[in-house]
């Protein structure tokens, strides 16, 4: 199966799905019609011939031109005749031709024939010709690995307008060839994304190509040593099971993806390029029985030939964490919380934690102000103008078994006034990341050590004192542990215990935090 569309908005758009579609910022490309335009401008004809790879005229093809520059800048159309020839009138102007050619039956595959620059001055016939394409011969190194899909972009750039076509295809037999002459340099940019899977591991293979044509075939054959490794965890917490899923894509430029059903606790393992860039990871957690979809991601995952990036998704430790747009900030007299408390231990946000209650108590000088409830570490409170010492206190309790972060609760102290726009709190949280199996426990009876990282405001040098406890009692009672190269050692509890761990910490700007998580982790 192929797919071509064109599209007059450049942004990118994602597929995530294994039943391969189209699918293009802005919407599907229109079908055509005679162009409003043509009774006020200067019109021209365009004739187009569609040959086969015999020199047959053919009416089995797809042809979009889109307009990049002229008074039919912002028009698409798909004209079609049977007879394998069409006329079109347009406006004088610079235009994107993208035309797909099958058999009929698309048994001998797909020729698709881009021609970037297309100046329309004059009465002007263009032969799309089949012939002159030469084959996408990408292929991973293991000859047993089954080919799944495809997609093909070309990107045009001129006088500041971006338009785009793609070409999605389901089959392995594809062709492409440059029409016409050539653009301005570096005005044209191509890449191509293949899929591929084995019983061990799954390709994903994709080039990106800029100059001022189109491909005319494209011959790819990565060694092993060429590619980079990606394993995605997917945890199996205490009372948990299921099936997860996992999407693997490039970071940038419209394409599809690659999404497979994960058995937890499992592993996926996928062998990509170094040479597309970064690429995104989402994970979707299995669904507990009536509870939301619970997803979360990674962006831009860089990665090396030879080498291997592991992300783990859903396990212990769970707790605070800030990143991106995160924290807490003051507008006038209105102050915002957006922590997330739930964070798994690899850092990655859930869309939907599963938490039992939350709430966030806001005291200014001592003198409650307020306390909200409902997501974990979000809150809203309106303060009196002027500068006070202010105390946020956010918590979430779930339910489960131990491993699962039963109670996470911060606490933050800091001064704060008046402000005459959005100004950040440097508020702080800390980070445990040990390594544990995957239902968050640890052996029982060994010592292990669990790296502590601080992030937000005391970070970066910026800390005055810390300190870390454990409790093996549920938080009942906390015995200090010494920080020492930026982990504790914990000597673990006898099986079947949860273990609780506290951070305390002061920055350099006097602002306090008071960190705790309950059953942080279990043994086992």
């Amino acid at each position: 199966m192929t797919h071509s569309s064109a599209s007059s908005v450049p942004r990118r758009s994602v597929l995530r799905t294994m039943a391969v579609a189209a699918a293009v910022a802005g919407g599907a490309t229109p079908a055509w019609n005679a162009p409003a335009f043509a009774a006020t401008a200067q019109t021209y004809a365009l004739t187009i011939k569609h040959l086969d790879r015999a020199g047959r005229l053919t009416g089995s093809y797809e042809t979009t031109v889109t307009g990049v520059f002229g008074a039919g800048a912002d028009e698409v159309v798909q004209p079609h005749d049977a007879s394998g020839t069409i006329t079109v009138r347009l406006p004088k102007g610079r235009y994107l031709l993208s035309s797909s050619l099958t058999s009929g039956d698309g048994a001998d595959g797909t020729d698709w024939i881009v021609q970037p620059r297309l100046d329309l001055d004059r009465d002007t016939t263009v032969t799309v010709d089949a012939r002159t394409t030469a084959p996408v011969d990408v292929r991973p190194p293991d000859r047993s690995a089954r080919f799944l899909h495809s997609a093909m972009v070309v990107e045009v750039r001129h006088r500041g307008a971006e338009r785009l076509v793609n070409l999605i295809s389901s089959a392995a037999n594809l062709r492409v060839a440059h029409l016409g002459p050539d653009a301005e340099a570096g005005s044209v940019k191509q890449w191509f994304d293949g899929y591929w899977t084995t019983e061990r591991a799954d390709y994903a293979l994709g080039y990106v190509f800029t100059g001022a044509r189109a491909l005319t075939g494209l011959t790819r054959h990565p060694a092993a040593k060429d590619l980079a490794t990606m394993k995605v965890h997917g945890a199996a917490l205490p009372g948990t099971a299921g099936t997860g899923s996992v999407d693997l894509q490039p970071s940038t430029g419209l394409t599809i993806g690659l999404s497979q059903g994960l058995a937890t606790p499992g592993t996926a393992t996928y062998l990509v390029t170094p040479g597309r860039g970064a690429w995104d990871i989402t994970y979707m957690a299995p669904r507990a029985p009536g509870g939301p979809s619970n997803r979360y991601s990674a962006e831009g995952v860089a990665v090396r030939a030879g080498r291997t990036t592991t992300h783990t998704f859903d396990n212990a430790v769970f707790g605070p964490g800030l990143t991106g747009g995160s924290g807490v900030v003051r507008d006038g007299d209105t102050l915002t919380v957006d922590v997330p408390l739930l964070t798994d231990g690899g850092g990655h946000v859930p869309s939907s934690p599963s938490y039992a209650e939350a709430s966030t108590t806001l005291h200014r000088d001592g003198v409650l102000v307020g306390t909200r409830t409902g997501a974990p570490g979000q809150a809203r409170f309106t303060v009196p103008p002027g500068r006070a010492t202010y105390r946020i206190t956010s918590t979430a309790r779930r339910g489960g078994a131990p491993g699962t972060a039963t109670r996470v609760t911060v606490s933050w102290t800091f001064t704060s006034g008046t402000t005459t726009g959005p100004v950040p709190v440097p508020v702080s949280v800390v980070r445990f990341s040990p390594a544990l199996g995957s239902t968050g426990t640890a052996e029982a009876g060994t010592a292990l050590r669990i790296p502590v990282t601080v992030q937000g405001g005391a970070a970066n040098g910026k800390l005055r004192s810390s300190a870390v406890s454990v409790s093996v009692d549920g938080g009942a009672s906390w015995k200090r542990v010494p920080v020492e190269q930026g982990a504790v050692t914990i000597h673990n509890p006898g099986s079947g215990t949860g273990v609780s761990l506290r951070a305390e910490l002061t920055d350099t700007g006097g602002r306090t935090l008071t960190q705790t998580l309950v059953d942080a982790y279990r043994t086992r």
